[in-house]
């Protein structure tokens, strides 16, 4: 019997799963990816997660309590785009500054850890999840260096890597479909969406029940719709102009082909958002790197 066919995870952070009566779908998500006993305790507003007509992108920020009931600030985004690894060093460090009040010392900064669920090949590796912290080794000795008695005291922490952000990221096209353990069965939703009968991982049933598309009411599921036929659209642009610019650059011997391809998938997507009529000329300029001139001319053809 085929698996019923569910709704995306990015449409589903954008719609439902801010709702606190689907947190539990999230925390199982995240409890399985952490291997901790997660519970969220509320979703954080900030500049950088508001829903406006300029979230390119699909991220919630969430004030979480761990088994050790610590409190950590768990950032969750579910990426398409191509120019990412800088964009995570942005996100994290916003979110640190936008959470450390003005009056309170450094060592009050929050943990940040971001999760980036990505649907593109972002750098070289056969794996499909990979967990990044932040380490000092001796330049001469070649040891790590530790917190001291006081500073663990102060922190609360037992490893110096305990402090920093620390990156997770879930390359979604490498996962082979097998789902080994319970966190598998999470990533096999992700890709696939659907969750099979057996699966048992933490909050993944939930999933299965609240996520289901025949849930939507008929305006929902054609916003859904359009929503998806978007992101081809979107795919479809970037890969076409971006291959055309390459190619012309392997032909001419040169960059020239692969900066004209940037900038050909620049001018594509402004133009779908100017068919869209939701933004104006500097919004979009902000989006695409274009200039304002650039996007009024191509208002005006």
């Amino acid at each position: 019997m085929a698996q019923r066919k569910l709704i995306s995870f990015d449409w589903a952070m954008k719609k439902l799963l801010r709702s606190k009566a689907n947190f539990e779908i999230l925390e199982g998500f995240l409890s399985e990816l952490l291997r901790d006993n997660i519970t969220i305790l509320e979703l954080l507003e900030s500049e950088s997660n508001k829903e406006d007509a300029r979230d390119k992108f699909n991220r919630v920020d969430l004030k979480v309590l761990n088994e050790k009931k610590e409190i950590l600030i768990i950032e969750v985004q579910y990426e398409r785009e191509f120019d990412y690894l800088q964009r995570i060093l942005f996100g994290t460090s916003k979110v640190i500054t936008e959470h450390l009040q003005k009056k309170n010392p450094y060592s009050a900064v929050a943990k940040v850890i971001s999760i980036n669920i990505l649907y593109f090949d972002l750098g070289h590796g056969d794996d499909y999840v990979y967990h990044g912290t932040t380490s000092f080794r001796g330049l001469h000795e070649q040891d790590l260096l530790q917190l001291s008695d006081e500073q663990r005291k102060l922190y609360g922490k037992d490893k110096l890597y305990e402090i920093f952000p620390e990156y997770y990221l879930i390359k979604v096209n490498n996962f082979d479909d097998i789902a080994k353990d319970t966190l598998d069965e999470w990533i096999y939703f992700l890709k696939n969406e659907e969750i099979k009968n057996d699966f048992k991982a933490k909050g993944i049933k939930k999933a299965k029940q609240e996520l289901d598309i025949l849930k939507l009411s008929d305006e929902e599921r054609r916003a859904y719709e359009r929503y998806q036929d978007d992101l081809h659209y979107q795919a479809s642009m970037v890969e076409s102009s971006y291959t055309v610019g390459v190619m012309k650059g392997i032909e001419k011997g040169t960059e020239q082909g692969v900066i004209q391809g940037e900038k050909q998938k620049a001018l594509q997507i402004a133009m779908n958002l100017i068919k869209k009529g939701v933004l104006d000329a500097q919004e979009i300029a902000d989006l695409t790197d274009l200039s304002v001139e650039e996007v009024k001319s191509l208002k005006n053809r």
